[in-house]
């Protein structure tokens, strides 16, 4: 027996904010959902697959018209026509009360109702697979504890859209935990709603797959799915991840305390830059760049933000042959100053560098200095940049420690070019 386990698919998921960036592939990012989803479904195919597991968040909420659903019904149908079937519960984000619309789905997939857990058998397999959907988005309570006893004789798979225990970054939904789901005597679980990639535990199989595809600078590295083999009487004999991204997000770092000249710098950059492409298999790649370290080049960079972002995204774009697009470059660099020495100075400097020190120290501090001075340009800005979630966010403490860093690391340049 084969199957594949995938879930967070998040099927024409919007991947705000691509249109803020310049140079972003902003068409190709926005159809990378769909084509990841293409991607499972040929891997079905191209493996002979008895069965397809999609553990919830097919969607990403409710769909601006039908083109969404009807897209996904035509993917489940490339599968009927290789004799896969497909089991399949919603999640917070496709939650039964929260989807208006539906199209007709072929027969050769099994909804799990919302109401209740449902078993499905496949005698001639021998396998049991169980399994519920979210009624509504927020869903508290531990759905797992109704799932039924596993069948004897059968193999036996929970199906579970869960944040278990609490996951950095998710909601908790449908918690539980890895014990509870052990108490079942299931042989899988089949996960959703983390993105994960995680086993957390082999004794029973229980799995997050992670998504299909990542959505933004915070889900970095391969997405994909598990192709399982099993076998009744004998259990889960292997996990495999198989990725079917086609776009992927990813973390660079360069440190520049050994670089004496920009050609170093773009000569760095652009190692970094091939090494991850020939990792990421020919996938358009969107990096994120953080320069660190502390060294010669600080001034440099700290003075000339924007010419050094646009000339590394040059060299981002040779070094890929376009394959790759710079995201974002974060400035983490330090002067080559005695610090401790500057702010004992009795002068403005020292009282500059002390001040700073001290707002870092004190973000409720910082975040009242921020508020009393950037609340009229905050009103300004358009509601994508301005939400509360928003990384950006005035408000967000994230977005305010980068600002005053950057204040920091703009004064120590000039101090640094006047010492010279």
């Amino acid at each position: 027996m084969r199957f594949i386990h995938c879930a967070d698919i998040h099927l024409d998921s919007p991947l705000r904010g691509l249109e803020f960036y310049d140079g972003a592939p902003a068409e190709e990012m926005r159809g990378a959902t769909r084509r990841a989803f293409a991607n499972v479904v040929d891997l079905a195919i191209d493996r002979s697959v008895d069965f397809v597991l999609i553990a919830g968040d097919i969607f990403d909420g409710d769909w601006p018209d039908f083109n969404t659903g009807l897209y996904f019904a035509s993917q489940l149908r490339r599968l009927a026509e290789s004799d896969v079937r497909v089991f399949l519960t919603y999640g917070n984000h496709d939650a039964v009360s929260k989807l208006t619309r539906s199209v007709p789905l072929p027969k050769n997939v099994f909804s799990f109702p919302a109401n209740r857990p449902a078993t499905e058998v496949i005698e001639s397999l021998g396998v049991a697979i169980h399994g519920q959907s979210f009624a509504s988005e927020a869903v508290s309570t531990d759905l797992s504890a109704a799932y039924p006893a596993a069948r004897n004789g059968l193999l036996n798979i929970g199906v579970l859209h869960t944040s278990l225990s609490g996951r950095e970054g998710h909601q908790p939904y449908a918690p539980t935990t890895a014990d509870r789901l052990t108490d079942k005597a299931y042989d899988y679980w089949a996960l959703g709603h983390v993105h994960t990639r995680e086993i957390v535990r082999e004794s029973p199989w229980i799995v997050f797959p992670g998504n299909t595809q990542g959505r933004h600078a915070r889900e970095t590295g391969a997405k994909g799915c598990m192709v399982v083999e099993a076998e009744p009487g004998v259990g889960i004999r292997s996990v495999d991840f198989v990725p079917t991204d086609v776009a992927r997000w990813h973390h660079l770092t360069v440190d520049i305390a050994a670089l004496s000249s920009a050609d170093d710098l773009h000569a760095a950059v652009q190692a970094e830059v091939r090494a991850a492409q020939l990792a990421a298999e020919d996938r358009i790649l969107a990096l994120r760049l953080t320069l660190a370290g502390r060294g010669p080049l600080h001034q440099v960079i700290v003075s000339n933000r924007e010419a050094i972002r646009a000339q590394l995204s040059a060299s981002v774009g040779e070094a890929s042959a376009g394959m790759a697009w710079l995201e974002k470059v974060r400035i983490k660099v330090t002067a080559p100053l005695d610090l401790p020495r500057l702010a004992e100075r009795d002068d403005p400097i020292g009282l500059l560098i002390r001040s700073i020190e001290s707002l870092a120290a004190e973000p409720r501090t910082l975040h009242s200095l921020a508020e009393s001075v950037l609340s009229e340009l905050a009103q300004k800005l358009p509601p994508e940049l301005r939400g509360s979630e928003s990384a950006w966010a005035l408000d967000s403490p994230e977005a305010l420690a980068d600002a005053l860093a950057n204040a920091r690391e703009r004064l120590l340049a000039t101090i640094a070019a006047e010492d010279a």
